[in-house]
């Protein structure tokens, strides 16, 4: 048995595949897609190979990764739905869609693990939210499956009723980020600052900023004051923010990602 395969080759299951041939061979994997130039243009490029059907690429493995729509879900469970088996494990990546829904539309007779990741994952920077249902993975599933997202960023584990808050701080978030990116490249073009060379130390800054809350473990309200001189620039923008209401922005931005998920269901 192959033990990784993919169900969908877009951008987010590219990303996976990408990672997982830094520390997996490409027979370790097999995967499926709609369009058969795309496949051939995957397995070329990678040498991973493509199966047939989506049917018998969910027969072939032991992990199957859903990287599908959840649009797609009916067409693609029809297919797989008599040949999955309680020894397999099934990893959806649609946002929304709980594991009892997937369990049950998959026959009822399967273990599913929900998976968060986001696009950054395609430069190995990817920041994944993972649940495995109560008592769904043995513990060394458990950590297969962890190794899995691990290959292209980091990966936390949480409990299945936080995974639509996860995609409120992760999986939309990126979108949010590269927004104040934009506007505070924006600031320095205002004042004379060459566009490219805006972008280039906003997004820059981001990333630094980012890493100094990862690599310190200092709470980001500390590493603000570190940067607040009394009397200083920075407190004087960090009190325009407020006064516009950065934070308040930010938190309905959660608010409205995580009511449209609720939505979905």
């Amino acid at each position: 048995m192959v033990k990784i395969g993919f169900i969908g080759m877009g951008n987010m299951g590219n990303a996976i595949l990408n990672g997982l041939l830094k520390t997996h061979r490409p027979e370790d994997m097999i995967f499926s897609a709609a369009h058969q130039d795309k496949m051939e243009a995957v397995t070329a490029r990678t040498k991973v190979p493509h199966a047939g059907s989506n049917r018998e690429c969910a027969k072939a493995v032991k992990y199957l990764i859903l990287a599908v729509k959840p649009q797609y879900f009916d067409a693609v469970f029809s297919e797989i739905r008599d040949v999955v088996t309680p020894e397999q494990v099934v990893i959806s990546l649609a946002p929304g869609v709980t594991i009892s829904n997937i369990t049950e539309r998959l026959g009822g007779n399967v273990r599913v693990v929900r998976a968060m990741p986001n696009t950054p994952a395609m430069l190995g920077e990817g920041m994944t939210g993972i649940s495995c249902g109560e008592g769904s993975c043995t513990e060394e599933e458990k950590e297969t499956v962890r190794d899995i997202f691990s290959s292209c960023g980091r990966v936390e584990m949480v409990e299945e009723r936080l995974m639509d808050a996860v995609g409120c701080v992760s999986g939309s978030s990126p979108a949010f980020v590269y927004m104040f990116i934009e506007a505070l490249a924006d600031g320095g073009v205002k004042y004379g600052l060459p566009r490219k060379t805006a972008y280039a130390m906003a997004a820059q800054t981001v990333l630094g900023s980012a890493k100094m809350i990862l690599e310190t473990g200092k709470h980001p309200g500390q590493l603000k004051d570190e940067v607040c001189s009394p009397g200083g620039t920075t407190i004087a923008g960090v009190s325009a923010l407020e006064e516009h209401g950065l934070r308040n922005a930010v938190i309905k931005a959660a608010d409205a990602c995580y009511e449209k998920t609720q939505s979905m269901k």
